[in-house]
């Protein structure tokens, strides 16, 4: 590699549209080690060389008070980085600067990238970037990050802080600071050398700050006499207070004839009396997402097409097969496994197009934070943010879409957590099969059925919430957020489909692995090798039945629960096949074709399972794995087969659970 480029910014100021224009598909996304935070690093080539990019967490500071913080300093004093481009949001320049001066004083080259210029420019505001470069002594350039055609400014300054190795000038944030008596005498106790690449100056903000990491690295170059000193003087000031005062003077002192901008009366848009209203915002924001949700579904027909053009070729394919010998085993296999799985996938492929594009239409246009706002109180009950009530909405549709839609969390902990809860919502296909079987058993009934499962899913997520909520997302990050509300903007539709289909690509392949895997296991276990031999889930099943009776599930019931987590309706079409000796293997394979039960299912599930054993089956599939689908499009977003493997065991064991409990509470009531 040529060198390496960290992009570091606070959330919501372009660094992920960036590294997607610099990487296209040359990326990878993973875990850091031992965090549970999201690590995104790619490559680019320009003017024959090679260089590699890591998009940093987006945090509002450095003071290591989170991962995401300690993660970006490490990274950065590491030495890993031969340049810093550190972004700010020209529409809001003010606030977003602050990273920049948070930043300073780490001697690692850099330059300034100020984004959004076209937003900024439509507010009538106009930033000379010369007067910036002069002050701090460094690249500055302004940057509509959407715009591909424009990143020569973007490789030049990159270029000229790698040459001339360029650092902030901080001899006027330094001076600032000095007004500070606590920093003044912290400062005059450490190294003129500083740490490792962190001047005295950043090490003495950070002192001031409390920053942990900080206050152990300064015990290699302190006395035992100097560290209580500095512990002691700390104590006399107001912290982050007095540094972020003294941030935001030089930030001013920056910004005093670079930025010039049109001084309007500011009103609120018609938009945000909606959306901002405390009686109109949240069902305003919920009708947003239905309409979304409803909306995705025009630019996932093409794709679902597709998926339905794959299935008809199944009997083509297999007589084709069959007239060239081969065997009936490996022409199920291809037909009823391969053919049918990419036909499934297209189909679920298709859902997740038009989740990516409609919600990434609405992140784009500026909707997207709003829905956080409104919703932030709300979902920090859970230890999440506001934007993570969109994927609940949309998995009452599909889970896979759901699990989709959390690519707007920007904290990885919380992705996670979103798409843990949103398996507790039943989906669409759920909604088709719950309401057939509690009017079939339990008449009138059936209404206080599916309100006992509303408040169960309540319950479930709660609990859910509690259990996983402790290792993935940190009490200083389960509170409110501090946001600024970005201006109505329009959309880059170039930059937008290109982003969708890149990350529905690889959607694609990684959801392509995950699904053919588990249906070739579903198969060959359900698959009946030797005529009038029963396959090894029935064998399996027929063991374990005075194990699975406890949950009030006989052996025929728990065989069609393990179908559900193929796909919900194939649990019907395994309850018809099982009670009438049909093929077990065709009623899976029914899982993902959405073909037909039997004619006389009502009749076989009356005459064969009782009112508590429907009462546990129903809430058994109900919270049992959504699908097969859901189970891969998990994997693919949170990129960790540990944490997928976690949350697939905890539902299947928790609606056994739920299931035993509904059995016994139905035993009472019949």
């Amino acid at each position: 590699m040529s060198a390496t480029i960290a992009l570091l910014g606070q959330p919501n100021s372009g660094k992920s549209t960036v590294f997607n224009a610099l990487t296209g598909l040359k990326q990878h996304v993973g875990n850091w080690p031992g965090k549970t935070v999201e690590k995104k690093e790619g490559s680019f080539v320009r003017d024959g060389k090679e260089y590699a990019v890591a998009d940093l967490p987006g945090s509002y500071s450095l003071t290591a008070n989170s991962d995401e913080e300690v993660i970006t300093c490490e990274y950065i004093a590491s030495g890993k980085a031969d340049v810093v481009c550190i972004l700010a949001d020209s529409s809001q320049l003010e606030r977003s600067l602050y990273m920049m001066a948070d930043y300073a004083g780490i001697k690692v080259p850099s330059f300034l990238v100020l984004n959004m210029a076209d937003v900024a420019a439509d507010q009538g505001k106009k930033i000379d970037t010369k007067v910036l470069e002069e002050k701090l002594g460094i690249p500055v350039i302004s940057l509509s990050a959407t715009d591909n055609k424009k990143y020569d400014a973007f490789f030049e300054a990159m270029n000229r802080a790698i040459s001339n190795k360029s650092m902030i000038n901080i001899a006027g944030l330094e001076a600032e600071l000095q007004k500070v008596d606590a920093y003044a005498k912290i400062r005059a106790l450490l190294p003129e050398e500083g740490v490792k690449s962190y001047s005295p100056t950043w090490l003495g903000v950070k002192a001031i700050e409390n920053d942990k990491l900080v206050m152990e690295q300064l015990k290699s170059v302190l006395s035992v006499a100097e560290e209580k000193q500095v512990e002691e003087i700390r104590c006399t000031s107001k912290g982050a207070l007095d540094t972020g005062n003294s941030k935001f003077a030089w930030i001013d002192e920056l910004l005093d004839g670079a930025l010039s901008e049109q001084k309007e009366k500011i009103g609120v848009s018609k938009l945000d009396k909606i959306y901002l209203s405390p009686f109109w915002g949240k069902p305003a924001v919920v009708l947003t997402i239905l309409l979304g949700l409803i909306g995705s579904f025009i630019p996932a027909l093409p794709l679902m097409g597709v998926g339905s053009a794959i299935d008809m070729l199944k009997a083509p394919v297999g007589s084709a097969l069959a007239s060239a010998g081969v065997s009936d085993v490996l022409i199920a296999l291809i037909c009823n496994v391969v053919i049918q799985s990419f036909s499934y996938i297209f189909k679920m492929l298709g859902f997740v197009f038009g989740v990516l594009l409609v919600f990434g239409l609405l992140e784009e246009v500026g909707v997207m934070a709003r829905i956080s706002y409104v919703f932030d109180n709300t979902m920090a009950k859970l230890g999440l943010q506001g934007k993570s009530v969109m994927p609940f909405l949309i998995s009452f549709g599909c889970t896979m879409g759901g699990a989709a839609g959390t690519r707007v969390i920007d904290n990885y902990g919380q992705k996670v957590l979103t798409i843990a809860l949103a398996w507790a919502v039943p989906c669409g296909a759920a909604w088709a099969v719950i309401p057939m079987l509690s009017s079939l058993f339990f008449g009138p009934g059936a209404v206080a059925v599916v309100v006992a499962i509303l408040l169960t899913m309540i319950v479930h997520m709660w609990i859910t919430a509690k259990i996983f909520g402790r290792k993935l997302v940190k009490k200083e990050d389960r509170y409110g957020m501090i946001m600024e509300l970005p201006p109505y903007h329009k959309p880059k539709w170039g930059a937008l489909f290109r982003y969708v289909l890149g990350r529905t690509k690889d959607t694609f392949f990684r959801v392509s692995k995950v699904v053919l895997l588990v249906c070739v296991l579903f198969w060959a276990l359900s698959y009946s090798f030797t005529p009038g031999v029963d396959p090894i889930l029935c064998k399996i099943g027929k063991v374990i039945e005075p194990v699975t009776k406890i949950f009030g599930l006989n052996w025929q019931l728990f065989m069609a629960f393990v179908a559900s987590s193929v796909g919900k309706e194939g649990a019907l079409g395994v309850i018809s096949a099982l009670f009438t000796d049909g093929s077990v293997y065709g009623a899976f394979n029914d899982a993902m074709s959405g073909a037909a039960t039997a004619e006389n299912l009502n009749d076989i599930l009356l005459a064969n399972v009782s009112k508590p054993q429907a009462l546990a089956f129903i809430f058994a599939i109900t919270f049992n794995m959504p699908c097969v689908v859901a189970l891969a499009s998990t994997y693919q977003e949170i990129a960790s087969a540990k944490w997928t493997a976690k949350i697939a065991l905890y539902y299947t064991l928790g609606a056994l659970v739920l299931a035993m409990i509904a059995y016994h509470i139905g035993l009472l009531i019949w």
